[in-house]
């Protein structure tokens, strides 16, 4: 993007301000906005690895009950632990997925400060934010809160950018690349969950629940 020294004012916080301006628009320079929301994402990262060591310890000690249960012929407290542990690596998987998304998202909020190419940049990065609120609402609702406010802020500032290109009409919903991150973190999210968490031993499947 061809960057007007308008926009490049307003960039980096260099304009200054003439006459009467509007008291609810932040003035906050649009790469410093960028950046504070690039240190939220990566505060979030941090605290869905925590998160997904917790689900992971849960999941291992829950694996040697079944073990144990097995091994008394109780199939039916095996069953239960089972299904736990189903739900804990489906919420393991979200949140995995969720962090590796988000790890994608961090990068090219990192290109976008470097080049300034806001609009092109930040379509897919608001699309994927809005998707991952969803996938993380039930799991973790406060993160799923902190997200969409760092959605939200990065959308003004997309919007903002679009008053120097026209291009202030763009939409934010889940473009191609965005389902592009978005897949390609789930296949890896499924990948790790194989490394991480171990196949149930033979003689305990969870009722109803794909492991």
């Amino acid at each position: 993007m061809a960057l007007d020294k308008s926009f490049i004012k307003m960039w980096e916080g260099t304009e200054k301000s003439s006459g009467w301006s509007n008291p609810f628009k932040s003035k906050t320079p649009l790469k410093t906005r960028i950046v504070q929301s690039q240190y939220q994402l990566r505060s979030m990262i941090s605290r869905l690895e925590v998160n997904i060591n917790r689900l992971e310890e849960r999941d291992r000690s829950l694996f040697e009950r079944i073990v144990e249960a097995l091994q008394n012929n109780d199939k039916m407290r095996a069953t239960m632990y089972a299904n736990e542990v189903a739900e804990i690596r489906r919420a393991a998987k979200s949140l995995l997925a969720t962090q590796l998304a988000l790890e994608q998202v961090s990068l090219r909020l990192e290109t976008i400060t470097e080049f300034g190419d806001v609009m092109v940049g930040l379509a897919p990065v608001i699309g994927v934010i809005k998707e991952l609120k969803g996938v993380i609402k039930g799991i973790m609702p406060e993160l799923a809160i902190e997200l969409d406010q760092v959605g939200e802020g990065l959308q003004e500032v997309a919007l903002a950018a679009g008053e120097f290109t026209g291009s202030s009409g763009v939409g934010f919903a889940a473009s191609p690349e965005a389902k592009k991150i978005l897949e390609e973190a789930t296949l890896i999210a499924e990948q790790k969950m194989k490394e991480k968490f171990p196949s149930l031993p033979a003689g305990a499947v969870a009722m109803g629940n794909k492991l």
